[in-house]
């Protein structure tokens, strides 16, 4: 098995990322108001190069929110619009 493959991203754009992040807020009880933008940053040492700027969050939702995003973020690699 190609473990490579397994574990590629998927390439998104802002746009596609702001949807998928949207949605699995919304899913949440506790994200469902929480105001976000997604902000491409360079490329980290976990190959990540976006990240979520929160505005609104309430302290009890704030964990929920980070593990949400953490795993949007291990899973889409931001690419340029085409």
């Amino acid at each position: 098995m190609d473990l490579e493959k397994f574990f590629a991203k998927t390439p998104a754009t802002l746009d596609e990322i702001r949807i998928r992040v949207g949605h699995a807020l919304q899913r949440h009880p506790l994200c469902r108001n929480i105001e976000f933008e997604i902000v491409g940053v360079p490329r980290t040492a976990r190959g990540r190069n976006w990240t979520v700027s929160i505005h609104a969050v309430e302290p009890g939702a704030l964990f929920e929110a980070s593990d949400i995003v953490a795993d949007i973020q291990d899973a889409y690699v931001l690419t340029p619009a085409a």
